[in-house]
Formats: C-alpha cells, sequence, structure tokens
C-alpha cells in the first residue's frame, strides 16, 4: 500500500511507479513527454496524473450535413475507422448528404425513494408537489435558467425489485450546451430531503441517468445504387441490417460499427464516450430485446436508405472540452454552434460508419480494407523502420499473413 500517492508531485509518482514495475529510463522519458497536453493540466484534470497517453487523431472527410460541409476531428487507435467513414460520406453524398433532427437537450435525473408504508400514495404527493420541487431544483442554477434551461418536468413511477417496491422520481433538466451532469446532479441532490418529507421514505440515489431518451439525435440519408456499388450490394446491406435487428448477437457488433466513428469525435472533443456508449446500447433494448440503432432498407428504385437514432448527450461547454488544448482545437475544426447541431452531427458520422462496415461485410468483406491498414500497425509492432513499414504490410497482404512473427520473418530477408 502507497499512502499519500495523490498528494506527490507527477515526477515523484513516476519514480515510484518506475521502481515498482521496473521501468527504462526510456519508458519514463516517454511517460514524461506529455506533448500538446502539459503535465501541469493533466495533473489537475485526473488523480494520480504520471503522463499522457496519446491516440491517433485524424480528419473525417467529404461529410455533408443540412447542406452544410464539416470537416470531422476523430481520434482513434483502430485502423480504418477515418477512412472508411470518409468513403461512406462521400457515397452519401452523390444523394444529397445526411439530414438530421434532434429533440431538446434534455437530461433525466433520478431520485430513488425506499421504505415506503404505500409506494402509489407516495408517488402522488410528489406529483401533486411538481412545482414546489421544480422551483427547488431551479434554484440551485440560475446561470442555466438565464439562457432558457433549467429543470422543465418531472415525473415518478414505481417499481417492483428484489428489495421490495421503489419510487423512482425524474427530474428532465433542459441543459442546453452542457452534457449536464454537474447540473442535473447538483439539482436532484438539491431535491432529495424535499422528496423524502413528502413521501416519508428514504432517498439513497441522486444521480443522472445516462439512458437520455429525451435527449435524442437521429440522422438519414438515401444512397444511390451506383454509389454504393451496385444493387446487389444494396441488397446484401439491406440482408444485414435485417438480420442485426433480429438478432443481438449480429446487432452488438452491427451497433458498435456505428459506435466507431461516434465515440473516435466524441474522444477527439473531450466529451464523456463512456456515457454516450452506455446511452447507446441502452436505448438498443429500450423496448424489449437487444436491437440496431440504424436501419438500412432498399427503396421502390433499387437506392438503399438508411436511418439512425441515438441518446446523445454532448456538450460544448464544461469538464475537458474546455481544460483540454486538443480538445478545444478539435471543436473548433468541427465549428458546431450549440450542442443539438453537435449530437446530430455525431448521429451522421455513426451512419457514416455503419454503412462503410456492412457495405464492406456485403462485398468484398470487412478484412480487405481492414487489413491494409492493419498490416501496417503489425509492421510496426514486429519492429520495421519507417522506410520498411510499407513493404513488410504490402507483402503481408499479398501472401494474406497478416502476422507478427511472419513481418518479423520478412524483416530478416530484407537485412
Amino acid at each position: 500500500m502507497i499512502s499519500g500517492f495523490y498528494k506527490l508531485a507527477p515526477r515523484e509518482r513516476l519514480a515510484i511507479i518506475k521502481d515498482f514495475a521496473n521501468l527504462t529510463d526510456e519508458e519514463v522519458r516517454l511517460l514524461e513527454n506529455t506533448g500538446s497536453l502539459p503535465m501541469d493540466v493533466a495533473d489537475h484534470m485526473v488523480e494520480n496524473a504520471i503522463g499522457v497517453l496519446p491516440e491517433p487523431l485524424g480528419i473525417g472527410m467529404n461529410f455533408q450535413i443540412n447542406n452544410k460541409d464539416y470537416l470531422i476531428p476523430m481520434a482513434t487507435e483502430e485502423p480504418s475507422v477515418i477512412a472508411a467513414a470518409s468513403y461512406a460520406a462521400r457515397m452519401v453524398r452523390d444523394g444529397g448528404g445526411f439530414h438530421t433532427s434532434s429533440t431538446e437537450p434534455i437530461m433525466i435525473g433520478q431520485i430513488q425513494v425506499v421504505k415506503l408504508e404505500n409506494a402509489e400514495d407516495a408517488k402522488k404527493k410528489v406529483l401533486d408537489a411538481k412545482a414546489d420541487i421544480l422551483k427547488k431544483a431551479n434554484d440551485q442554477d440560475p446561470v442555466l435558467n438565464s439562457f432558457g434551461g433549467g429543470a422543465k418536468d418531472l415525473d415518478a413511477r414505481v417499481i417492483d425489485t428484489i428489495m421490495g417496491q421503489m419510487l423512482i422520481v425524474h427530474l428532465f433538466v433542459d441543459c442546453r450546451d452542457a452534457m449536464g451532469a454537474n447540473a442535473v446532479n447538483t439539482m436532484a441532490e438539491a431535491v432529495a430531503p424535499l422528496v423524502e418529507q413528502l413521501t416519508g421514505g428514504r432517498v439513497y440515489l441522486r444521480i443522472i441517468s445516462n439512458l437520455a431518451v429525451k435527449r435524442l439525435a437521429k440522422s438519414w440519408c438515401t444512397v444511390p445504387k451506383e454509389a454504393v456499388g451496385g444493387e446487389e450490394v444494396v441488397d446484401g446491406i439491406a440482408y444485414a441490417s435485417a438480420f442485426a435487428a433480429a438478432d443481438p448477437y449480429r446487432a452488438a457488433t452491427h451497433n458498435k460499427g456505428a459506435m466507431n466513428g461516434i465515440i473516435a469525435v466524441v474522444l477527439a472533443t473531450g466529451n464523456d464516450h463512456r456515457a454516450i456508449e452506455a446511452g447507446a446500447h441502452a436505448y438498443a433494448a429500450f423496448n424489449g430485446p437487444y436491437t440496431t440503432i440504424s436501419n438500412w432498407t432498399k427503396t421502390d428504385n433499387g437506392d438503399l436508405q438508411g436511418s439512425i437514432e441515438l441518446p446523445m448527450a454532448v456538450g460544448l461547454i464544461g469538464g475537458a472540452v474546455k481544460t483540454h488544448p486538443i480538445a478545444r482545437i478539435c471543436m473548433k475544426i468541427l465549428g458546431v454552434k450549440s450542442a443539438s447541431e453537435f449530437g446530430e452531427v455525431l448521429a451522421a458520422v455513426g451512419l457514416a460508419q455503419n454503412l462503410a462496415a456492412l457495405r464492406a461485410l456485403a462485398s468484398e468483406g470487412i478484412q480487405r480494407g481492414h487489413m491494409s491498414l492493419h498490416a501496417r500497425n503489425i509492421a510496426v509492432t514486429a519492429g520495421a523502420s519507417p522506410e520498411q513499414i510499407d513493404i513488410v504490410a504490402e507483402r503481408m497482404i499479398k501472401e494474406r499473413k497478416v502476422r507478427v512473427d511472419r513481418a518479423k520473418e520478412i524483416l530478416e530477408e530484407l537485412k
């Protein structure tokens, strides 16, 4: 056990880690090289900081959304994601680009009430006191109210659990251009004593829900059959989509394909990618068995039509969005003016990424495009120099043996 680790300076922490893990001087040097995120900033962003983990940052191209062109900053370690999104966006552009819509930026704060004598009676008391509860919530954030946000409504429902009946109060908060976790949690905690007083029960949890079903973003598009590769490819994508909609094993991978793009943009802009991921997958199971967040069908004239809808709790203010220097630059590149516009752009990116994956699956197979980029990573892992990377990668792809052991053999042959 190491006591007071968080009180140490980053360099002192790193010295302890060096001894503990037997790090080399070179490994320590790499951890100390924080690049564009200064160590003093990183140290204030997380506890026990010892360094920074860089991710490749690229730009998704060709995106036309609601007749506006965007450059999409994307941070990801996975080969082919950015290239695939850009390729799909170009196909969609031939059909008029992406179209989007979104609901108001409403987040849900949950207040859990237990140990109730009569849960239904407690529910009625809460609903009857709606005005008082909303006033108490809005007293916590006059700034949010001044921008047109704040607690707008509430609801309550009784649920059965293994610990008995519980009353769950939902506080609906318009978060404007913030993701909203801090505002919603503060409001939920503030109204908890009043809820206890009204119901005679005990409040435990007072926290935001990441299943933001009132804060949805949607995107849709039509892709000409010629742009996607012909009517047979359209059929293949439609069949793949139908498969995923009916089968949770496939749906998980189908949805992951969409999230590849969304999470890359969320990460680049300093938003909470864990919240977005959790919300998307929970939404996929919101109305029953786990299914898809996107769907693709064939139109009467043989073109491809797709749409996606998912919770999109992102913000332009707060957290790492403003404190991380690269996140600030990425937001500037993206150029969105509101959290709602940001969410709609993310939905379009997800739809593009999903299209790219399905097109590959329905035509040449996922590995062809993916492996051409993955092979370069394998070459680097095997120890290839910058001049050798493409040579080794091309040999492995031609032989269909994209493996570290084969890369090492090729490097030996080159010597």
